[in-house]
């Protein structure tokens, strides 16, 4: 049995639907990277021919605003697939995806994928769904960006967080943002992000151990993320 047939992301993509001779066909094509914390798996503009598979790690998606700085849209993990919107159009990558934390990738061609999606129809299907999942998280987060406030927008990000990449053993949460990083993810700016850290940890929400973060008041945070 190859190393393929029981990766994490086969498991939770689209890859799952494909049959044995085709993991086969996948295993031997595919290139695995390892990723440092803060370097690029593509970059916005570039011609991805193919997609690229998260093994281990956490990355972040983000496109360069107008003054030049990143806006970070979503954070990815182990299990998910990146790159398919535009190999799929066949165009440039919309978004620059980095490494936020050590990272294993593999990288398998377009070919590859174009050949499973014209002879498989559960894969094909599978794509699409999950192309289309990414369009409406997207729509959901402009119209969060837009209904929410940024006190909303943080208490939500903090449960995503821990929901999403879990604790260490002293309970802060496991994955580690800057405050730069985490002011871009709910819209504002790194100053806003420290002002209402610090707000919430008065408030005895949070707990700030340095630059690591302990959700002490869950059911506050929901409470506030879901007001009207």
């Amino acid at each position: 049995m190859n190393k393929c047939d029981q990766c994490i992301v086969r498991q939770l993509s689209s890859l799952k639907a494909l049959n044995k001779e085709e993991v086969v066909k996948l295993a031997n094509s595919k290139t695995t990277y390892k990723i440092k914390k803060g370097e690029a798996i593509f970059e916005e503009g570039a011609i991805t021919n193919g997609v690229f598979c998260i093994k281990d790690g956490v990355g972040k998606l983000s496109k360069l605003s107008a003054n030049g700085k990143d806006q970070i849209i979503k954070l990815v993990k182990s299990g998910e697939l990146l790159g398919q919107r535009s190999m799929i159009s066949n165009e440039p990558a919309n978004l620059s995806a980095k490494a936020i934390a050590d990272m294993e990738v593999c990288f398998i061609p377009k070919s590859e994928i174009i050949h499973f999606f014209n002879n498989n129809n559960q894969f094909s299907l599978n794509l699409m769904q999950s192309v289309c999942e990414d369009l409406k998280e997207s729509e959901n987060d402009k119209i969060a960006l837009v209904q929410k406030t940024v006190k909303q927008r943080l208490a939500e990000t903090l449960l995503h967080l821990q929901a999403e990449f879990g604790e260490n053993p002293d309970k802060t949460l496991k994955i580690q943002l800057t405050r730069e990083e985490m002011g871009s993810l709910i819209g504002t700016t790194t100053e806003g992000c420290i002002r209402l850290l610090s707000e919430f940890n008065k408030l005895d929400l949070i707990e700030l151990a340095g630059k690591k973060i302990i959700l002490k008041n869950v059911k506050a945070l929901k409470k506030l993320a879901e007001q009207l």
